[in-house]
């Protein structure tokens, strides 16, 4: 009998601690879908695995609150708990705004002779309404910018202690959470390729703070202490401007920093120390790259070039790696795709599927894991462009049009439009996910969308 009472004793504590564990992995994936702390979320990914997200809406359609962001901006927003933070630039007088389209002809905004603010907001994700606005510099513009480019492009990054915003040409802004300034480090501004401006944004690893500043004068990769805003260490690069944002590679080799550029790809360890590089980009770089099935991987498209490459990358690489002519893979990559990267929005993995987002409104589809194409270029909207980069989750992917049209597509081998929700506002921020909402900006508004039950 004592025996029997000790066992019986053991399995009713296994079972109070399997519910402890279970309570503590179920607390870890709600405060998960309360965070998206980053440029495409975690991972930078743009992939949400939260239920009830909604997907039909309109300017008055299942929209929880909207709130008016004055100044330009393409910061995507970031959320972490309750609260959304995000950046805007504010001209003390009117400023030429973008215009949807592929530019033909005059494209830079020349610099301004009046003063801005350079701007931090803070908003409840409740209510909206503004906790705080901050602002962290205030001048007359030193450098130009495309004009579907803004002087606040770059997405702020937070590790719910501290929110760490940067602007290209201006510098970087640690705030804590009630919108006080706790160091910043000045960037001399350089120029950039036709004066297009900047817009790669920063990463967050443990202490870290990395930043890529490619320019036309003398790019360079750096590392800031994120408690102090110490430079920590400096890499310089053979590249001329670009606006990919870095990724940090956690993989089962090691960790690295990958940056793209137009002259090579080139991976770094924690201490700026070249690992591993390739060429074979298009002659600009903007999407991020990203990692699934244990591979990396890159992509380049500028609209004018011939090569608009995809790369799949296995880790443990050296030197190197660039393929050989006639080449589609070697040892270190495991697929490429010659011609079918976009130009702006990053590209997006779904299940086993590799989605493509081109810029001037076609989708494409490749196994991940291979390369192989599922289908050819598909035609979303005839005359739809597009520089936001897609999300997904709910077994669709969301793509959303400068025009504020967010077309809903199904995932998977075969391609369907299945619906489409207008904001009726030029958009090119790439939204947020977290709180069973989206979190989408606009041109001049912040939108939390929400699926809500019917009265």
């Amino acid at each position: 009998r004592r025996r029997k009472w000790e066992r019986d004793r053991m399995n009713r504590q296994a079972r109070v601690l399997m519910l402890v564990l279970l309570v503590m992995m179920w607390s870890q994936i709600a405060e998960a879908d309360d965070r998206w702390p980053q440029f495409r979320g975690p991972g930078s990914r743009g992939i949400s695995d939260e239920s009830g997200l909604p997907t039909s809406w309109s300017t008055t359609e299942n929209v929880a609150w909207i709130t008016d962001i004055p100044g330009l901006g393409w910061s995507s927003p970031i959320v972490w708990d309750d609260t959304v933070f995000l950046t805007t630039v504010v001209s003390s007088e009117p400023v030429e705004g973008p215009r949807g389209g592929l530019y033909r002809g005059r494209e830079t905004w020349r610099p301004s002779q009046v003063e801005h603010r350079w701007l931090v907001y803070a908003v409840d994700v409740e209510t909206g309404a503004v906790k705080w606005e901050r602002e962290v510099h205030r001048s007359v513009p030193e450098g130009a910018h495309h004009l579907k480019n803004t002087l606040a492009s770059e997405t702020a990054v937070t590790d719910g202690e501290s929110v760490y915003a940067y602007f290209g040409n201006v510098g970087v802004f640690s705030l804590d959470t009630d919108g006080m300034v706790q160091w910043s480090y000045e960037i001399e501004a350089a120029d950039t390729r036709l004066g297009w401006g900047t817009a790669a944004s920063p990463v967050l690893y443990r202490d870290h703070l990395y930043i890529v500043n490619d320019n036309d004068e003398q790019s360079y990769l750096f590392a800031l202490s994120k408690d102090t805003g110490a430079e920590v260490w400096r890499t310089d690069r053979d590249e001329g401007t670009n606006w990919s944002t870095p990724y940090i590679w956690e993989n089962e080799v090691r960790t690295e920093i990958v940056t793209t550029g137009s002259d090579k790809v080139r991976s770094y360890d924690l201490d700026g120390t070249l690992l591993w590089e390739l060429t074979g980009m298009s002659s600009l770089t903007v999407p991020t790259p990203f990692v699934e099935f244990g591979m990396l991987y890159l992509s380049s498209g500028y609209l004018g070039d011939q090569q608009r490459p995809v790369f799949a990358i296995r880790p443990g690489a050296s030197g190197d790696i660039s393929l050989g002519d006639a080449e589609v893979s070697n040892e270190f990559i495991v697929w490429s795709q010659p011609q079918a990267a976009p130009y702006n929005t990053s590209p997006i993995i779904y299940g086993d599927y590799y989605y493509t987002l081109l810029d001037r409104g076609f989708f494409t589809c490749h196994d991940a894991r291979t390369g192989e194409e599922i289908y050819g270029q598909q035609r979303i909207q005839v005359g739809a462009a597009f520089t936001s980069s897609p999300w997904a989750y709910d077994g669709k992917i969301f793509a959303l049009s400068e025009d504020g049209d967010t077309y809903v597509i199904r995932a998977g081998p075969r391609f369907e439009v299945l619906g489409r929700n207008s904001l009726n506002e030029f958009s090119m921020a790439t939204p947020a996910i977290a709180h069973g909402s989206l979190f989408i900006r606009t041109a001049s508004r912040l939108y939390r969308i929400t699926e809500q039950a019917t009265p």
